[in-house]
C-alpha cells in the first residue's frame, strides 16, 4: 500500500470521525430530523452544482418537505421574514421603479449561452438556482443593480474583468466564494468590489442573501 493511500485513507477516517462528531452534537442540540433535512438539503445542492439537477432536486425536496413536517410553524415563519426583508431591501436600493420583480417558489435561471439584456432585477425564491455568465450580458445602463435572495440557493456568477462588480453575499449556512475569498459554515458575509469598479465604463453591484445556499462569483 502506497504512501498516498495510506494519508487520503486517514484523512478520510479523520473526516468521518469529525462528521460524525458534529452530527451527534448537532442531533442533541436541535433534533435529528432538521439536521438530517438540512444534510439532504446540501447534498441536492452539491448534485445541481455537479449538474446532476434531477437527483439534486429530489434531495432538496425530502429535506424541505422532512423540514417542513417537522417544524412548519418556524419554516413558515422564516420564509415570511425573509421575503418581507426582501421588499423592503428591494424597495431601498432600487430607487426608483425602473426595475424587475419576481417572487417564486422553485426557480432555474441560466443566463450567458447567447446574449440577453442585464437590467436591474429583484428576485426572491424558496428554492432555486441562478447560473449567469455576464460576459454575454447587454447592460444597458452604467450601473446595474442585481439582488438575489431567498431561503435555499445554488448561486454561480462569473463577471469579465471589464466590467467592475460590487458583491454583498451573505448566508447563515453554507459556502460563499467570491472571487478569491471563500467562507464556509454559518453565519458568514463577505463584501467585496473588484479595482476598477470606480472608473470602468459598466459596473454591477451584487446583493445576495440566503438562508441556506453555495454562492459563487468568478471574474475572469
Amino acid at each position: 500500500m502506497g504512501e498516498e493511500t495510506k494519508n487520503n485513507r486517514s484523512r478520510n477516517t479523520a473526516l468521518l470521525l469529525i462528521g460524525a462528531g458534529i452530527f451527534l452534537l448537532l442531533e442533541h442540540t436541535i433534533g435529528f430530523f432538521p439536521v438530517m433535512a438540512v444534510i439532504l438539503i446540501l447534498l441536492g445542492i452539491h448534485r445541481v452544482r455537479s449538474r446532476k439537477e434531477r437527483k439534486g432536486y429530489v434531495l432538496m425536496g425530502i429535506g424541505a418537505v422532512i423540514l417542513f413536517g417537522d417544524h412548519l410553524t418556524i419554516v413558515i415563519s422564516v420564509v415570511l421574514i425573509s421575503l418581507g426583508l426582501f421588499f423592503i431591501r428591494s424597495k431601498q436600493i432600487h430607487k426608483d421603479d425602473t426595475y424587475t420583480q419576481k417572487q417564486k417558489i422553485v426557480d432555474s435561471v441560466r443566463l450567458g449561452r447567447e446574449p440577453w439584456i442585464q437590467r436591474n432585477t429583484s428576485t426572491w425564491y424558496l428554492v432555486g438556482e441562478t447560473y449567469m455568465d455576464l460576459s454575454m450580458a447587454i447592460l444597458e445602463q452604467k450601473e446595474t443593480t442585481v439582488i438575489l435572495q431567498g431561503v435555499v440557493g445554488d448561486i454561480d456568477i462569473k463577471v469579465p474583468d471589464d466590467i467592475g462588480v460590487s458583491v454583498t453575499a451573505s448566508i447563515m449556512l453554507g459556502q460563499l466564494q467570491i472571487a478569491e475569498e471563500k467562507e464556509s459554515g454559518v453565519m458568514n458575509k463577505v463584501v467585496w468590489q473588484s479595482q476598477n469598479y470606480g472608473h470602468c465604463d459598466h459596473r454591477v453591484k451584487l446583493i445576495l442573501s440566503f438562508i441556506v445556499g453555495d454562492i459563487k462569483v468568478k471574474v475572469l
